[in-house]
């Protein structure tokens, strides 16, 4: 049986720089298809579709694998394509979780929920030409030991490294996260409940990476210190350098990810607060670096709190920032919200991109949050462009490699860089 997965391009953030990293999503799904299903991978944000006549005469079943609502109406459009043709198109991922009564108008089936241990029915009824329309969330999800190790090996080999320099690989230690943020679904998608996986076959999967950086995806492994410690401890020998989500803010903790080879982490600041000031300290402390996700726009936003937040970001020294407008996804409490109070401005969901105004500001029009936005990016980025700021993250990183003895040959262009040499516009980088 011959299945083909597709990744649907999106459009990338404005002000970011573009690199591409290998989706998890689709290698995690992958994992959990029986050995008789070939399958054949494209991520579109770096390869085209083949849609010519008898391209795909032999494929048996599409699948469309949706990780951001920026991706929905593309995915429509190569769903409908492919059912044009006689093809059956089944929908998976986070986004179509969070679309999905719309994204059932474009599918045969849509799948809701995480796999373990459910494809073999839906490819059972594929088989007998049966498909449910919807396969829905289970009362309760999958035993988290199910979770087997990504099928890495259907990403094209040298496809995701940016100006030569190999990208990190995505791994997922736990799912499910205690929290509920307001602009967040993962309360929705995972539910509240922290399930971590066995620690044993956590750092199995780890070990059997050939890439030596890692981003751990985890909505955040600050959720229990104990299995944190564990984790870390055991993470140690595999000399990996790695950045993720937010780390328990104990200095037991920081520094037994330190010395797991933790490189930065994703902080969410939200304020200037002292706490926030010295939360940045302690990382760096530990030489971990911080890149900040700034959220522009909550309902508190003024424009003196966004520039004021600006000049703060600046003087705490993150590594780097990325600064995004406020999004209201579907399923999430400022979704629920604003929408209740009449403030969505606009469905078209190419525009929940994060970096467009989708809906009514309470303390400014939505154009003079698009104007702070930029603001925002041009402020913190003035002196030294994102493309500097991301080598100098990536200093760090080599150097520890250096010294573990894990620097790989196709970044050796890079070790100039490892021992201190000064980065310019020049050498190449934009």
């Amino acid at each position: 049986m011959k299945f083909k997965l597709i990744y649907p391009r999106w459009p990338k953030l404005k002000y970011q720089t573009e690199f591409h990293l290998p989706p998890h999503g689709p290698v995690v799904f992958a994992a959990t298809l029986p050995d008789y299903v070939e399958i054949e991978f494209v991520d579109e944000n770096l390869e085209d579709i083949d849609f010519s006549d008898g391209a795909d005469d032999d494929v048996d079943f599409v699948g469309i694998s949706m990780m951001l609502t920026s991706q929905v109406r593309r995915g429509w459009e190569i769903a409908d394509h492919y059912r044009s043709r006689g093809v059956k198109v089944i929908f998976g991922g986070i986004t179509t979780m969070l679309h999905a009564e719309e994204t059932a108008l474009h599918a045969d089936a849509v799948f809701l929920g995480e796999a373990e241990g459910r494809m073999e029915q839906v490819l059972e009824d594929l088989k007998n030409n049966c498909l449910k329309k919807v396969y829905d969330f289970p009362a309760i999800p999958p035993p988290i030991e199910l979770v087997g190790p990504a099928r890495r090996d259907i990403l094209r080999p040298g496809l995701y490294n940016y100006k030569g320099v190999q990208m990190v690989d995505l791994f997922h230690a736990s799912r499910g996260c205690r929290f509920s943020c307001y602009p967040c679904a993962v309360a929705y998608l995972g539910g509240r409940k922290f399930r971590p996986r066995p620690i044993s076959k956590a750092i199995e999967e780890m070990a059997q990476i050939d890439n030596n950086r890692l981003f751990i995806v985890d909505n955040s492994l600050a959720q229990d210190k104990q299995w944190e410690l564990d984790l870390f401890k055991e993470m140690i020998p595999l000399k990996k350098k790695w950045c993720c989500h937010p780390i328990e803010d104990d200095p037991k903790v920081l520094d037994f990810a330190a010395q797991a080879g933790a490189w930065y982490v994703y902080q969410a600041v939200f304020d200037t607060s002292d706490y926030i000031r010295e939360r940045v300290k302690r990382y760096h402390d530990h030489g971990i670096g911080v890149e900040g996700t700034i959220l522009l726009g909550l309902d508190s936003h003024t424009e003196d709190d966004i520039k004021r937040l600006v000049d703060f970001l600046l003087e705490i020294e993150l590594d780097l920032a990325e600064f995004t407008v406020l999004t209201p996804f579907p399923h999430t409490r400022a979704w629920d919200e604003i929408e209740q109070q009449g403030r969505i401005l606009s469905r078209n969901w190419n525009e929940y991109t994060a970096d467009q105004v989708v809906y009514q500001p309470k303390q400014m029009t939505p154009e003079k949050l698009g104007e702070l936005f930029e603001y925002a990016w041009d402020t913190f980025y003035a002196d030294e462009s994102q493309q500097i700021k991301m080598y100098k993250l990536l200093q760090q990183a080599i150097r520890k490699e250096m010294a573990d003895g894990k620097f790989k040959p196709r970044d050796r262009r890079l070790s100039g860089m490892a021992f201190g040499r000064k980065i310019t516009e020049n050498d190449g980088i934009t």
